[in-house]
């Protein structure tokens, strides 16, 4: 049973499953304009993760050019984070060996 909150426009904003304070128009869980609100709310989530995939690579790519460079001692990292980073390159490697942008050196 879908309530839902709405701004001064009418756009809805929020979503909650209990009538509660500011929360006290009911829409059918069938309803179209619930529906769009679910699909812009999964858009959203879909960009930030991909964003964060990215980010991801970035962080990757830059521990190894500190580590490379000698600015940053691999060994410095807690042991979690180093074995996480251990993990991730030999995935990385296994999946595709042309992705190693800083080369063997």
């Amino acid at each position: 049973m879908p309530y839902v909150k709405r701004n001064s426009g009418g756009d809805i904003i929020a979503v909650a499953l209990d009538r509660t304070p500011g929360h006290e128009e009911y829409l059918a869980a069938s309803d179209g304009e619930l529906a769009a609100f679910s699909s812009a709310i999964n858009l959203s989530s879909d960009s930030l993760r991909d964003s964060d995939l990215d980010m991801i690579r970035v962080l990757d790519d830059l521990i190894e050019l500190l580590t490379a460079k000698g600015i940053i001692l691999f060994t410095e990292l807690p042991e979690s984070a180093q074995a996480k980073i251990i993990l991730r390159k030999g995935l990385r490697q296994n999946r595709s060996p042309s992705l190693n942008l800083l080369g063997e050196d």
